[in-house]
């Protein structure tokens, strides 16, 4: 289990060291802190939904088993999205547990927990770790069990919110690729898209589960996407990653647009008056809307917690969105004059609606309506198979002195300003940005990058890529 730890969004590791024992020991963990913290009493229901992972299945019968034995009915929702699966939760204020590795290598995966009110918090994180440390290595029952199947129900309820937002007909004359490859989202996006009007073109639905993370976007999922908008004549093209909390758009060309401005679409869309977001969004979010901005750490925990504390000083239509696109609401807003219900867990379906109905009235292409947001370019990317330990070591050195920073950056520009509120992000002294952060939850090290165009952003990302790289050689 040395792999196992919670990052970003929820607990990750090996499928080898989370199969088995492990899972029923953190499900056990789970429901014993329901139960002491009094979110949930004995016999309460407990959801279980998972992705499309090949190891997935066992690891979400293995919990069943462990949740049942430790005194709650838990109920199985299938493969579906997790916004779905939170939704359903908060209708029937039910813990959750969801089986996915979201966005990371396919050997990999990972446990989303929910409270009955929403998405545990870095305290809840402490108190599950704190009772799987306690059941240590002591015999527990790693049997696998069933449980009642509601994934119709879980699965209706998210599609009657989700075709209940725009207008009918609203997407009427748009053709919309979806890339359907391993998501559990893949098949509600027709639906919803076709609702709304919209000419869906299914693509690239595969049986074998491929990581997309929607945040760095890979150059092999940009070419296909490259290919298939001008071969289907499409408007645009979205997806999501595993588990459907992320979401890709691209635009008629095939170009992605990048996740922190399908956020900043979908708070203009909502009418935000605050607006929560990582210090990895774009620096130009603050000037691109009506709207107070608070920047947190990255990994929605963070944001929930931004916005609860929104919340607290009696402020309205909060929301919030990552870097790579997901967005979260914390308070009900009004959308075309109808309610829109909180849901303070990232989602994939509100930035794309939002994105493609914003394309559809003004009637602009895509290109054209990320375009007149005039953000600074921005990039990322990261290097896979990166050592935690030589990542945490490159960190240390930074942060070290302010002599050691300016000496790794010495071969791009001279250091103006930093930031450390999540790895460091660096203001250079010609305006542009570099930020260096290890990744939460995978051997990944991550950088992200802006400058006034994209073709300096992208040499920017390469040299700091690089930098990177050449440290960590040298090491050996």
């Amino acid at each position: 289990m040395s792999s196992l730890k919670f990052g970003t969004s929820g607990l990750r590791g090996l499928s080898a060291d989370l199969t088995g024992r492990a899972s029923a020991l953190y499900a056990t963990a789970f429901a014993r802190h329901l139960l002491k913290s009094g979110h949930a009493k004995p016999g309460d229901l407990v959801l279980v939904g998972r992705d499309f992972r090949e190891s997935s299945p066992a690891i979400s019968a293995t919990c069943i088993g462990a949740l049942k034995r430790a005194g709650l009915t838990p109920i199985d929702c299938g493969t579906l999205p997790t916004p779905a699966l939170a939704l359903y939760g908060l209708q029937l204020k039910a813990g959750s547990l969801m089986i996915t590795g979201s966005h990371i290598p396919a050997d990999r995966n990972g446990i989303k927990f929910y409270r009955p009110d929403g998405e545990i918090d870095k305290r809840d994180e402490v108190a599950i770790s704190e009772e799987a440390l306690a059941i240590g290595d002591s015999v527990l029952d790693e049997t696998p069990a069933e449980a009642e199947n509601r994934t119709a129900q879980t699965e209706a309820l998210f599609l009657e919110r989700n075709k209940d937002l725009l207008p009918s007909g609203s997407l009427s004359g748009l053709t919309i690729g979806v890339y359907q490859h391993s998501t559990v989202a893949r098949d509600l996006f027709g639906q919803v898209l076709s609702h709304y009007g919209a000419r869906v073109v299914p693509l690239g639905r595969s049986e074998s589960f491929i990581p997309v993370d929607t945040e760095a976007v890979s150059a092999e999922t940009i070419r296909l996407m490259k290919g298939w908008a001008p071969e289907h004549g499409l408007d645009a093209i979205v997806s999501a990653d595993g588990d459907g909390d992320r979401p890709l758009v691209a635009d008629e060309t095939g170009e992605p647009l990048r996740g922190d401005l399908l956020g900043l679409i979908a708070a203009n869309f909502l009418g935000a008056e605050v607006v929560v977001t990582p210090v990895t969004s774009n620096s130009g979010i603050e000037a691109a809307g009506s709207y107070a901005v608070t920047r947190t750490r990255v990994g929605s925990p963070y944001v929930i917690a931004g916005m609860d504390e929104a919340i607290a000083a009696g402020k309205a239509n909060i929301m919030g969105f990552e870097a790579n696109g997901g967005t979260l609401t914390a308070s009900r807003f009004t959308v075309e004059g109808k309610p829109f219900e909180p849901l303070p867990t990232r989602d994939s379906f509100l930035p794309i609606l939002a994105t493609l109905y914003a394309a559809a009235r003004a009637k602009k292409p895509l290109s054209a309506v990320a375009g007149s947001y005039r953000l600074p370019f921005a990039a990322a990317d990261r290097l896979e198979n990166f050592p935690v330990e030589t990542s945490a070591a490159l960190m240390a050195y930074l942060r070290a002195s302010d002599a050691n920073l300016a000496d790794f950056l010495k071969p791009i520009a001279t250091v103006a300003s930093k930031s450390d509120i999540d790895g460091l992000r660096v203001t250079l002294v010609d305006n542009r940005i570099i930020h260096f952060r290890p990744s939460g939850n995978a051997p990944e090290m991550r950088c992200y990058v802006e400058a006034s165009s994209e073709a300096e952003a992208k040499a920017l990302l390469e040299q700091g890529l690089g930098l990177i790289s050449a440290w960590a050689a040298a090491r050996v």
